[in-house]
């Protein structure tokens, strides 16, 4: 096994955290060090998404359905699977913090958010969680200075308290994690994307992670 590679058995490494912390950029640059296969969110060709961001109350149901749907997918893909695979977003996002916020905001009638909660419970109750999770901690300046770097028309209406409160579901949700191993990569602190000294601690971490896993 090369310095670069992961243990045999890790097969699934999915990376959480707010839009706009650094997922994806994480998720590409993890595959392109250790040599694994990413699955990316589908935002470009979600059929959902932009008509969600003008109308989040009439979409809101339908666009978490197919996160749901695309993310569990992708998971039995990668149990059938004999590579490693790092996954942009995880399952338990859509239900534990999306979800629940667009129906406390009253975006998610009771009787669809029950629907989904039914099937998210039905879902996962077939799969595995990830070998390991990295949450993306990142502040709300943060998020929405790297939301305005890449310029996606459809987030542009996107409102500083849907990104509070999203924040605030995560870190719920993080601080009782317990299914998995967990490493937490504060992003404020660092620039993966343009400074290579950190992307080299970020990758040092992950590193040290996943050997720690199979000792």
């Amino acid at each position: 096994m090369t310095e670069n590679q992961a243990p045999i058995n890790v097969k699934h490494v999915a990376i959480a955290g707010n839009i706009g912390a650094g997922k994806t950029t994480l998720c590409t640059q993890l595959g392109k060090h250790f040599g694994w296969d990413v699955h990316y969110e589908s935002t470009d060709n979600n059929p959902y998404l932009s008509d969600f961001y003008l109308d989040m109350q009439r979409w809101s149901f339908n666009l978490q359905i197919y996160f749901l749907h695309n993310r569990y997918s992708q998971i039995l893909g990668i149990h059938q699977g004999d590579i490693t695979v790092v996954q942009d977003r995880t399952i338990y996002e859509d239900a534990y913090i999306f979800a629940p916020n667009l129906h406390d905001m009253g975006l998610m009638t009771t009787r669809d958010f029950e629907n989904y909660t039914s099937l998210f419970k039905t879902m996962t109750s077939q799969i595995q969680p990830p070998d390991l999770l990295i949450y993306l901690r990142a502040s709300i300046p943060t998020l929405v200075n790297h939301i305005q770097s890449r310029g996606r028309d459809y987030e542009g209406s996107m409102s500083l308290d849907y990104l509070k409160r999203l924040n605030e579901r995560y870190e719920q949700w993080i601080s009782g994690y317990d299914i998995g191993n967990l490493l937490i990569i504060d992003a404020n602190e660092i620039d993966f994307k343009k400074n290579p000294e950190d992307l080299g601690r970020v990758l040092n971490q992950v590193q040290a992670e996943l050997h720690g896993l199979f000792q």
